[in-house]
């Protein structure tokens, strides 16, 4: 028997935790599964011909948004090449319709709704020994002898600790985000979010937990992703966790963490001020600050307290934030979400993540949508295209803005450049948006563009709109570009350090002869320095001409933006210590 378990991801980078369960849980049949992952880049024939070659006798598919038109698609072509070939379907797409889903697609043996893990394993026992009526399995929908689509009652949750560990070869994951759950469920009822349904929190016994992050610990993985909705509903057991891997820091592996914000109290920040900078990251999901929004979604979030966690992680600044809202939903009309922007906006997140409302099946947003009046696309992501308060046009006018956000501010590519230009805004939303119409207007907004392109059109933005400042905020965007890499060719309206070449050849001599600035470079030559490392010279950043030095190889690990040194170059032995941005051993930034 060859059965073939098939992921089709979003990226490269990801795995599937799901297909990798349900062959660990697969018992007496897991030798004969073969686990097939491929990304939704991949042409559909190149996957099914992958599929077809490994001569499958029973095949079933994990299905999301993202993957369903693809699932669909390489489904019905596998069943015509191989139509006595059962192929079964699970996952979150196909588990609230079910029984429409399997009515609208024939070449579809049957779905398994719910959890997996058990029903996985008594359906191949059905094939494979014959000792297992379909109709004695739970959690299944399927055909039956009379061609009748037959829903069984639903199967009982797991264990959590049943399900094995599936991360044991871990040079597997080399170069792949590790997923990893430590609890099912969620205690909250937010209406746009499937999690909300089972309201029952199961947990993975906390010692196995810290058995297995302490693999991942010594095999110095580089990501670990926890899938747990709310980490910290359970205040205690999630300290145990931080304390945890707090203890046994390698100085290399990241965790990443959902978390109420309005859940963390000051144990919680106790602890993380004692994290090693980029140890951790979390993500917030704010979704909106208007009240009524709040209610009607179910969300009964303190917008204050998550106001007040904000600031106190960022106090450290060893800990990267991630924030997210949702447009679209009910109550918040396009006026409303430029105020919940710019409250989040305020709340200085290293990301800020603008998404739009995805009715789910099986959510109760699905349910209340005709009464919300929002319409949304028939097919998968199911995305919000207008609402009873805010129109298609003002969503389309949100994507724009979406677009800026995530190249001019999330990229953290622009921070000191943004930092200048948001003072002349009341509202930063507005910029985003005046810069959206940039683009529009110039017809850069139908062209891809590289990182310098990206430059050069905020600096013509800049021009346009504060030409008295627009030379001072272009310096800082000299800043920002060698902040993230030693540039081989620098923009043409970059000052010419020609001029400059013989005072920072001598600088980076007396670095060879008696380093001062950069003892991590010790045994390297000068020229060797240059190449490593970057000086730039500034006429505006203090008001006088100075020299920063961008040392590489010491990089802000929530940021990654190098370290940046105001240094002395001539005419004094005065060493400055003091860099732009970044603590370094305790050294705080001139800025």
């Amino acid at each position: 028997m060859n059965v073939i378990l098939i992921a089709i991801n979003a990226k490269y980078i990801h795995s599937n935790l799901a297909v990798y369960n349900l062959k660990a849980c697969a018992g007496e049949f897991r030798q004969h599964i073969r686990l097939a992952e491929y990304t939704i880049n991949e042409r559909t024939e190149v996957i099914i011909r992958d599929v077809c070659r490994q001569k499958p006798d029973f095949i079933a598919v994990s299905c999301y948004i993202w993957n369903i038109r693809y699932v669909e698609e390489i489904c019905s072509d596998v069943n015509k090449i191989y139509p006595d070939v059962p192929i079964w379907v699970g996952g979150p797409e196909v588990s609230y319709e079910g029984e429409r889903f399997l009515a609208q697609h024939p070449f579809i043996t049957g779905v398994m709704y719910g959890e997996g893990e058990a029903t996985f394993r008594k359906v191949l026992n059905h094939y494979f020994k014959e000792s297992l009526e379909l109709d004695n399995i739970d959690g299944i929908i399927y055909r039956n002898e009379n061609k009748n689509i037959v829903k069984n009652k639903p199967a009982k949750l797991l264990d959590m600790d049943s399900i094995p560990f599936v991360y044991n070869n871990i040079e597997k994951f080399k170069n792949k985000i590790i997923y990893y759950e430590s609890s099912r469920g969620c205690p909250f009822s937010c209406s746009y979010c499937l999690s909300s349904i089972d309201k029952t929190v199961r947990y993975r016994s906390i010692s196995l937990v810290k058995e297995e992050l302490m693999y991942f610990i010594e095999h110095n993985v580089p990501q670990v992703k926890f899938v747990d909705r709310t980490f910290n509903c359970d205040k205690i057991r999630a300290r145990n966790i931080w304390k945890f891997i707090t203890e046994n820091d390698n100085g290399m592996t990241n965790f990443h963490f959902e978390v109420g914000a309005d859940l963390l109290e000051d144990e919680d920040f106790n602890i993380f001020d004692k994290m090693r900078d980029g140890l951790i990251q979390l993500e917030i999901g704010v979704q909106s600050t208007n009240k009524e929004t709040l209610e009607h979604i179910r969300r009964f979030a303190d917008i204050e307290k998550i106001k007040y966690a904000a600031e106190r992680i960022n106090k450290e600044k060893n800990i990267h934030q991630h924030l997210d809202l949702i447009a679209g939903l009910p109550y918040e009309s396009y006026q409303s979400f430029k105020q919940s922007f710019a409250d989040v906006f305020a709340m200085s997140p290293n990301q800020l993540q603008l998404g739009f409302l995805k009715v789910l099946k099986g959510s109760y947003m699905c349910e209340k949508a005709k009464e919300y009046g929002i319409k949304y696309s028939s097919f998968p992501p199911y995305e919000v295209l207008y609402t009873n308060w805010i129109s298609f046009d003002e969503i389309i006018k949100l994507k724009s803005v979406e677009e800026m956000v995530e190249v001019y501010y999330n990229s953290q590519q622009f921070a000191h450049s943004l930092d200048k230009i948001l003072v002349y805004y009341d509202n930063p939303f507005d910029f985003f948006d005046k810069l959206a119409d940039f683009y529009e207007n110039k017809g850069y907004s139908r062209k891809s563009h590289n990182r310098i392109a990206r430059y050069n059109i905020l600096r013509e933005f800049i021009i346009d709109n504060f030409p008295q400042e627009s030379d001072r905020i272009c310096e800082y965007m000299i800043l920002d570009l060698y902040a993230r890499e030693n540039l081989k060719s620098r923009p043409d309206w970059a000052c010419d350090l020609k001029k400059y070449k013989d005072i920072i050849y001598s600088f980076y001599k007396s670095e060879e002869a008696a380093p001062f600035y950069l003892k991590e470079y010790e045994g390297y030559n000068f020229k060797q320095l240059i190449k490593m490392t970057h000086i730039e010279i500034f006429n505006f950043i203090d008001g006088e001409q100075s020299a920063y030095l961008f040392d590489y190889r010491r990089r802000n690990p929530v940021n990654k933006e190098a370290l940046i040194i105001k240094i002395c170059m001539e005419g004094t032995n005065d060493k400055y210590i003091c860099s732009i941005g970044y603590r370094d051993n305790g050294n705080e930034s001139c800025e």
